[in-house]
């Protein structure tokens, strides 16, 4: 373009030009083009979400016909193990991948001993799923914070968590699990050696087939309260900065998915998902192995909130964060809006 143009383009008033439409757009450079309608859209996405994709999490307690709302969980409850069948049955009609049990018993202890109770919620849940042949990945978390009197995930040692004698403790639920009908084990507590002590646990008992979907970069995040109210699981005293990841830490959270996937970690796991999108990416791009990522309950509590305002259309975030967390990288996506977003995804 001439020198006296290029001054002409420089002096003259943006506005008169756009009015006048002189100013050149390359023939090519039209994206625009492929959103025309609704089916071109559909046919370019990059990013495309299935029900198959999602876990819904699952409360389960002792008893039959027994359901306690959870005040800060919309729509979700905790389940005795026939209702929440009922609810799984639910779920795998909506074409849901999977559930994610977590227990809360009806006494704790000290050192978390409940959790590996063969009679206890979830191993029974997990025996009447067994039964009811339903097409969903079964799984169970592993800790110890839902079972022992003061919350946190490990034994302790005075008020120092003791890694170390936690392993045991969260292999032998791990195994408790997996005999009653678990495809995946998925060890949540953030001790180090968790998933190896799983692995060799489950082999010696004969489990070589069970399968472990390890929290692998799991923050110490505010993002989980509702959570917390749902398992009965607020620490009694401190917080877990101790075993959870900082959230500032990008490195160490690639050292951590490292170490899980050395120790024999089927899937890899990112929570809370809204904060890890860009440990997500970077994940995607070192691993090979299936990565997950859990939208947690906080993230959840904060769409149902502004959604109750009106301030948010409530599907269009839901499937928008989801669909952000699998373009991220996720592939498994543990949510509690598994089932909306199903029923949803079925429309399309």
């Amino acid at each position: 373009m001439p020198s006296y143009t290029l001054y002409r383009w420089r002096a003259t008033n943006v506005r008169e030009l756009l009015r006048t439409r002189t100013v050149p757009i390359p023939t090519g450079d039209r994206p625009r083009r492929l959103r025309a309608n609704p089916h071109l859209r559909e046919l370019v996405r990059e990013t495309r979400l299935h029900p198959a994709q999602l876990v819904a999490p699952i409360f389960v307690v002792s008893g039959r016909g027994r359901r306690e709302d959870i005040r800060s969980l919309k729509g979700h409850a905790r389940l005795s193990p026939d209702l929440a069948v009922a609810e799984a049955e639910r779920l795998a009609g909506l074409g849901v991948g999977g559930v994610l049990l977590f227990g809360i018993p009806d006494s704790k202890d000290g050192r978390g001993e409940g959790a590996a109770d063969e009679t206890g919620p979830v191993p029974e849940t997990l025996r009447r799923l067994k039964a009811a042949k339903l097409p969903l990945a079964l799984a169970a978390d592993v800790c110890l914070c839902e079972y022992t009197t003061h919350g946190h995930c490990g034994v302790l040692d005075g008020d120092r968590i003791d890694n170390d004698a936690t392993l045991p403790l969260l292999a032998d639920a791990a195994i408790a699990y997996a005999e009653a009908g678990a495809d995946v084990v998925a060890p949540s507590a953030m001790m180090d050696g968790q998933v190896a002590a799983l692995r060799a646990g489950l082999d010696a008992a004969g489990f070589h087939g069970t399968a472990i979907i390890a929290y692998a970069s799991k923050h110490a995040s505010v993002l989980y309260g509702p959570f917390r109210e749902a398992a009965g699981s607020t620490p009694g005293f401190g917080d877990r900065k101790s075993y959870q990841m900082d959230p500032a830490n990008g490195r160490e959270a690639m050292r951590e998915l490292d170490l899980d996937a050395s120790e024999g970690a089927d899937i890899l796991m990112v929570k809370p998902a809204i904060t890890s999108l860009d440990l997500l990416a970077q994940a995607r791009q070192r691993f090979d192995v299936p990565l997950a990522a859990y939208q947690v309950s906080g993230e959840a509590a904060m769409i149902e909130a502004a959604a109750e305002r009106g301030w948010i259309d409530r599907r269009g975030a839901v499937l928008e964060s989801l669909t952000s967390i699998a373009r991220a990288g996720a592939h498994v996506i543990v949510t509690y809006f598994a089932a909306d977003a199903a029923a949803w995804l079925n429309e399309r």
